[in-house]
């Protein structure tokens, strides 16, 4: 066995197992009364703030992969990044959707498979760097009494991340430093239209109180999601909402609820990635003005 199958059967185990072990600790019978109590007008509202959210996202990689000498239309990129999204997410074993996305770049344009891979990395890390920007921020908003006494080191690391982040573009990427606070921009577009999203699932199950909380954890869950122990995010998301909900004395049935339902929705948009595996992308640009 090579150590790419090694490695994804290593991470279908993990996820497995954290599966296995989340329902052993969570009444199912309380999450299904959850579910049914469920809004499913703000559940469409949720469904369709994460489209947006992706959407925004497509936009971002963009901005790099034009800079890079990739002018993708808005809608081949879009194409492309819901492809992605779909090889991502079920086809964990087989080629990744960056690593298919840079392969059809690579086919089809003149241009340095270091760059294209580094755009697309640096793509990830604006994501990540939001998440973690809008967690410190939701930790300062929370005055839990655990997390009050670091409230300067929330501050800190806002400031110091977005400082770091910006001189790692500036020594070793210099040629996409014109779109930093562009793609930091949109970044946070992408993320807020998240947030947004998992309040509608929670208007949806009735929870009004204790908003910011929730919130906190789906950020942490989020940034916890992106590390590659699992496929997709899937156990680890749901494990962090757990445990997240238990320092934060939340209801951890509600709390794995919610992880669920924003799985769901990231299967669904997924999908729509499985018309463009049998359809040819055409790789359109923009024509010169």
């Amino acid at each position: 066995m090579n150590r790419k199958k090694l490695m994804t059967a290593l991470k279908v185990v993990v996820s497995i197992a954290l599966v296995y072990f989340i329902f052993t600790k969570i009444n199912l019978q309380e999450i299904g009364a959850v579910l049914k109590r469920a809004d499913p007008t703000y559940l469409v509202l949720a469904l369709l703030l994460f489209t947006v959210s992706k959407i925004i996202s497509a936009v971002r990689v963009n901005l790099y992969f034009h800079r890079i000498g990739i002018p993708l239309t808005q809608t081949a990129n879009l194409k492309l990044a819901f492809l992605g999204m779909f090889y991502n997410l079920f086809f964990p074993g087989g080629i990744g959707g960056d690593a298919y996305k840079g392969y059809l770049l690579k086919k089809n344009f003149d241009i340095k498979t270091k760059r294209v891979v580094s755009v697309l990395v640096l793509d990830r890390l604006s994501g990540l760097l939001l998440l973690f920007i809008y967690a410190c921020i939701l930790a300062l908003l929370l005055k839990n009494d655990t997390l009050t006494p670091f409230n300067w080191l929330f501050v800190t690391a806002i400031v110091l991340s977005v400082t770091v982040f910006w001189f790692l573009n500036k020594k070793f990427f210099p040629y996409v430093l014109p779109i930093f606070w562009k793609s930091f921009g949109f970044s946070a577009l992408v993320q807020l239209a998240q947030l947004v999203s998992v309040m509608m699932i929670l208007k949806a199950l009735g929870i009004a109180a204790t908003t910011w909380a929730y919130l906190f954890i789906f950020l942490i869950s989020s940034i916890v999601a992106v590390l590659p122990m699992t496929i997709g995010g899937i156990g680890s998301r749901e494990v962090t909402f757990f445990y997240g909900a238990s320092l934060l004395m939340l209801d951890e049935n509600t709390s794995v609820t919610i992880s669920m339902i924003f799985f769901l929705m990231t299967a669904l948009v997924s999908l729509f990635g499985v018309y463009f595996h049998f359809k040819k992308i055409a790789l359109k640009v923009v024509e010169p003005a």
